[in-house]
């Protein structure tokens, strides 16, 4: 039932987004839109901000399911790119009040989930430190999360298959290649 009724508030969180900006929504706002008590809300979360974070992970588990992999990580960005864009009232809302830190931290968040897969993944059976993956990792991570930022303010025209499709181009190889650089037991260049 806890889940249920999560899920439920954060439908109306994204239901009152259509038609004002997230300043102007109240907790009894959505409490009403959802037919249960502020104390309900409470029980939950402890503010609006925080049914926004929960609602953000909510929707990147189900976009991430199962594409953290080298093979996958294209249609892990590609199903992100969607979630964006289908929210996009919601990310738009989000992204120009002042809780524009949660959406960036949520998209921190989900990016390094991904790239932390692949980086894992590619460099198993090789020397490389968890500090230097993580440090990969992150690296990819403020490249595609300024890019998808980018393309949220400029009012998202690309399709995600266009934006997939140049990350893609982009990062082809380069995982691979980043951490042969980190290899410990390689050669001094």
């Amino acid at each position: 039932m806890s889940q249920t009724t999560k899920r439920a508030l954060a439908q109306s969180l994204k239901k009152l987004l259509q038609t004002k900006p997230l300043s102007k929504i109240t907790i009894n706002d959505i409490a009403e839109d959802c037919g249960v008590s502020r104390m309900t809300f409470y029980y939950h979360f402890a503010d609006i901000y925080d049914l926004v974070e929960w609602t953000c992970q909510e929707d990147a588990s189900v976009a991430l399911a199962g594409n953290k992999t080298y093979s996958t990580w294209q249609q892990g960005f590609l199903n992100i790119f969607h979630l964006v864009l289908e929210n996009k009232t919601f990310v738009l809302n989000v992204y120009h009040s002042i809780s524009r830190e949660h959406l960036e931290r949520y998209l921190y968040q989900l990016t390094y989930d991904l790239l932390i897969g692949v980086v894992e993944e590619k460099a198993v059976g090789l020397s490389v430190s968890d500090h230097d993956k993580a440090f990969i990792a992150d690296f990819y991570k403020y490249a595609v999360v300024g890019m998808v930022l980018d393309w949220v303010k400029g009012g998202m025209r690309e399709t995600p298959e266009q934006l997939t499709a140049k990350l893609s181009r982009l990062l082809n190889g380069q995982f691979a290649l980043a951490i042969e650089n980190f290899r410990s037991d390689a050669a001094p260049g």
